[in-house]
């Protein structure tokens, strides 16, 4: 899997609540998958494919203990999401300060301007009619 598609498929599994919700329960330590489903109200073949679609992600590892498959979070997949997340803050955070830079020069600057009149709904353009004399 190439790092782009690593990344989309990172961001594929983030994308659904239950998902997160079992690597939130990973976070605290491992969990087999009947323990990983007992929260939720849908059957184990369907925990089961939420976790074969973390486990291509890279976002958990499963192991083998006897009969028992315990699972694990894995770190290096949030890593590279985070550090590809981390680039575009660095973008935004140099464009908020060349805003803020911006503002404080406006608001450094006198007020020389009157501000404009409303224009009437009526107005066709300008007023071309003569004076009667």
């Amino acid at each position: 899997m190439t790092p782009s598609q690593r990344l989309d498929a990172t961001f594929v599994a983030l994308a659904d609540p239950t998902r997160r919700a079992i690597l939130a329960r990973l976070a605290t330590g491992e969990a087999s998958v009947m323990e990983l489903a007992e929260p939720f109200a849908i059957s184990q073949p369907a925990v089961s494919k939420h976790l074969k679609m973390l486990e291509r992600a890279g976002l958990i590892s499963r192991g083998r203990d006897a009969q028992r498959r315990p699972c694990k979070i894995e770190g290096e997949a949030f890593a590279e999401a985070s550090d590809w997340l981390e680039r575009f803050r660095d973008i935004w955070e140099a464009n908020f300060d060349r805003l803020d830079s911006l503002l404080a020069e406006l608001q450094a600057k006198p007020r020389t301007m009157k501000p404009a009149k409303p224009k009437s709904a009526k107005s066709t353009g300008p007023k071309s009619r003569k004076r009667k004399e």
